[in-house]
């Protein structure tokens, strides 16, 4: 893959996920990464089943390099501080104020390299009345009015990945690259903070604009029942998904491929308001006629009549489609203790180059003497 943030250096001392995260998506965008980890037990997400590999750390962390360090020990304080003076990003999601426990705050970083750009990731930001209170996925969901949209109020349960800790590693990664882009004008790194809250309630901006402009609040159901969208379930037990939008060739086609051309002479589906209004007649009418067949089934009948669909896919399926698998989404690699890693690439793409390069994530400390090297070489330059 063509390496936009070669030569970039980032040292990444994120612990779970929006830290790690927000690093790997540098280092899949060429930086090198170095983790820092804390030595015999490292990352936390690296603990399963009595290992330190977990596929929950290694989802969050190819493309890395990794150094154990306690930076608490005045030798290894001196390794760190090394790197952070030749590094040009350095990552953090403690809750406030233990970084500097850790002789890794702002102000005493920015002494060793002023042009260092330092991201600060926290839960609910570095001051106020929550700053100091334990955050995660859940919980920033739901401070930041996203868990509501989600949950089935006939069933109510946490549902899905972890999308708050994996958007504030996004928007962290988008912050830092905004500010090595302005550091290359003026040579001064920033601060970069952000907060799961604010991830989450910008990422949630439309149930926002639709309070505040219409003084809608938007419920789990509010979007897909204006959208016109379904999940029906198959003659075989799976399941497929229809999004109607609001073309009339759609329903039309829909209307032909469940054999009931006359749906539109009933008044309560005549019209997109219609629909919307008698979605739950609609879903029943649909439900019926889609248990008749089976998915596959289903899938040429709809694609032959441009119907918008796909199979709703499970995670040993939707990297099998034919043009998941012409996309080339996977990429793998073998690693010398691990064995093979396989991975979701990068959904990036260059002048047409895919990310099918990857490096597997690191055991604990596998870069510690490389690493050391490096930074031995570094202190013997000469002074610019």
């Amino acid at each position: 893959m063509i390496k936009t943030l070669a030569g970039v250096k980032v040292v990444d001392q994120g612990t779970f996920i929006t830290g790690p995260a927000a690093g790997m998506l540098l280092a899949d965008l060429g930086a090198d990464v170095v983790k820092v980890e804390q030595p015999k037990t490292g990352d936390p997400f690296r603990a399963f089943k009595g290992g330190l590999y977990s596929p929950h750390y290694q989802a969050c962390n190819r493309n890395k390099r990794s150094i154990e360090l306690d930076t608490k020990d005045p030798a290894d304080r001196e390794v760190f501080d090394a790197l952070i003076e030749d590094a040009d990003v350095y990552i953090q999601n403690f809750r406030p104020g233990v970084a500097d426990k850790l002789g890794a705050g702002e102000k005493r970083l920015r002494a060793l390299n002023p042009r260092l750009v330092y991201c600060s990731i926290s839960g609910f930001g570095p001051t106020g009345p929550s700053a100091n209170r334990p955050a995660y996925d859940t919980v920033a969901q739901a401070a930041g009015g996203f868990l509501k949209l989600l949950v089935n109020p006939e069933n109510p349960r946490v549902v899905g990945p972890a999308i708050a800790d994996s958007l504030t590693g996004f928007y962290a990664a988008y912050g830092v690259m905004g500010a090595l882009i302005e550091r290359g004008r003026t040579g001064v790194g920033r601060t970069v903070e952000v907060s799961m809250l604010e991830a989450m309630t910008h990422f949630n901006i439309d149930a926002f604009t639709h309070f505040y402009q219409e003084g809608e609040v938007m419920g789990p159901y509010s979007r897909p029942r204006v959208s016109q969208s379904y999940v029906l379930e198959c003659g075989d037990g799976k399941w497929i998904a229809l999004h109607m939008s609001s073309p009339d060739k759609f329903w039309q086609g829909l209307a032909a491929v469940i054999e009931r051309p006359e749906l539109f002479d009933d008044l309560r589906f005549a019209t997109r308001e219609a629909r919307i209004v008698n979605q739950e007649a609609l879903i029943a009418l649909l439900g019926e006629r889609f248990r008749r067949r089976d998915r596959a089934e289903w899938c040429d009948l709809l694609l032959a009549k441009d119907v918008p669909h796909a199979p709703v896919y499970d995670s040993s399926e939707a990297l099998e489609d034919p043009q998941a698998l012409h996309m080339q989404l996977t990429a793998s690699a073998v690693h010398p203790v691990m064995g093979l890693f396989r991975t979701v690439r990068s959904p990036v793409s260059f002048d047409g180059e895919r990310a099918l390069d990857v490096r597997p994530p690191p055991t604990l400390g596998e870069h510690n003497q490389e690493i050391r090297a490096e930074v031995a070489q570094q202190r013997r330059r000469p002074a610019p």
